[in-house]
């Protein structure tokens, strides 16, 4: 029996993960508590998602457990054991505004959590391959220092700047404004390198980008281009915070993600770090991004611009992922920024109308 766990399985990435490797033959562990609906309220709730998920996918087992609940964590690792070959941790608490609001619970998610689960790994499955979902964020405010030009619907990078391309792994982590978000989130980063050349085990961190795709449960502090689409469909109010909305983003699809998964599945290193975004081939500003989402909709959003910026937050954040590329050079994207947009509202526009018609807040 080939095992694969998956924490945070009914959420973005996690779901992708577990329709991607039982369609591979592995049985797959989910584990959820849905604590997004803790985080972000009803809206946000990621149910639908794995009642979806045990109804259609005939080799997944949910375990409603808490990723912080040690004891349960290992009773399920100890269970399954050598036949675990991979572990795919998606679990977090994402939101830089909810984090600042419960720095305490943020840590015990972020960092306690993703310790839990790394020990867990290395009592009964040491040789399983270690997938993190890290962020962008662990380079905190640094790439805001990067000269950039400013243009008609976005901010751009100095033309000729080393760092054209996208921001590298070579970006330092230190002496920046990070977020207590962000802060928790190096601290499993650095745990899960450390486990790797410490333990000798094949782990890796994804810092990624924007992660986005049809299975989001976009929520205002969490699903930029989720939550924008929903808001732009439905007519909901939405806020632009600072850089004249010109702010920059790569946005991956959780399915091109999911394949770089697989690539490191079957060729695992020692922890290792990767960026890991849209890059140049999928990357959009915020004015940008409402252009295209009321292109597909027809529809013109309603929102207004707050001038005052998210603490934190990066005016231009695209990723270089020749790192990851040069690793393994058979993977490719397939899927840009207009592409993911359309795919949101196509998949999700008739349940954000029964959600709409049955009261469910948007905001």
């Amino acid at each position: 029996m080939s095992v694969a766990i998956v924490t945070g399985s009914a959420g973005l990435v996690g779901s992708e993960s577990v329709r991607h490797f039982a369609a591979e033959g592995m049985d797959v562990i989910g584990i959820d508590n849905n604590m997004r609906e803790v985080f972000f309220g009803r809206e946000a709730s990621t149910a639908w998602m794995q009642e979806r998920l045990e109804r259609e996918v005939n080799n997944y087992t949910h375990e409603n457990v808490d990723i912080r609940d040690q004891d349960a964590i290992f009773r399920i690792f100890r269970r399954y054991g050598k036949d675990i070959e991979l572990v795919v941790h998606t679990a977090a608490q994402p939101s830089h505004d909810w984090a600042a609001s419960n720095p305490s619970v943020d840590f015990s998610v972020n960092a306690v959590g993703t310790q839990v689960v790394l020990e867990a790994t290395r009592k009964f499955a040491i040789d399983a391959a270690f997938i993190f979902t890290s962020t962008n964020k662990v380079y905190g405010d640094t790439p805001n220092r990067i000269p950039l030009v400013e243009l008609e619907k976005r901010w751009e990078i100095a033309p000729g700047h080393e760092w054209s391309n996208g921001i590298p792994e070579e970006m330092s982590i230190d002496q920046s404004l990070h977020s207590v978000f962000g802060a928790s989130k190096v601290a499993a980063d650095v745990l899960v390198q450390e486990y790797g050349r410490y333990f000798g085990m094949h782990t890796v961190c994804f810092r990624g980008g924007c992660l986005t795709g049809p299975n989001h449960s976009g929520t205002q502090l969490h699903g930029f281009l989720a939550y924008l689409m929903k808001c732009c469909a439905n007519g909901a109010p939405y806020r632009v915070y600072g850089y004249k909305g010109k702010q920059v983003r790569d946005n991956i699809h959780s399915a091109d993600l999911i394949s770089a998964f697989d690539h490191f599945f079957h060729a695992p290193r020692f922890g290792e770090v990767y960026n890991m975004g849209g890059s140049r081939f999928s990357n959009c500003s915020m004015l940008e991004a409402i252009e295209i989402c009321e292109r597909i909709t027809s529809k013109k959003l309603n929102y207004e611009y707050v001038d005052e910026s998210r603490i934190g937050d990066h005016i231009w954040y695209i990723s270089d992922v020749l790192r990851f590329k040069s690793h393994y050079p058979s993977w490719q994207y397939r899927y840009d920024v207009s592409t993911i947009l359309d795919e949101i509202f196509v998949v999700n526009r008739e349940r954000w109308h029964q959600e709409s018609l049955a009261g469910v807040a948007i905001c």
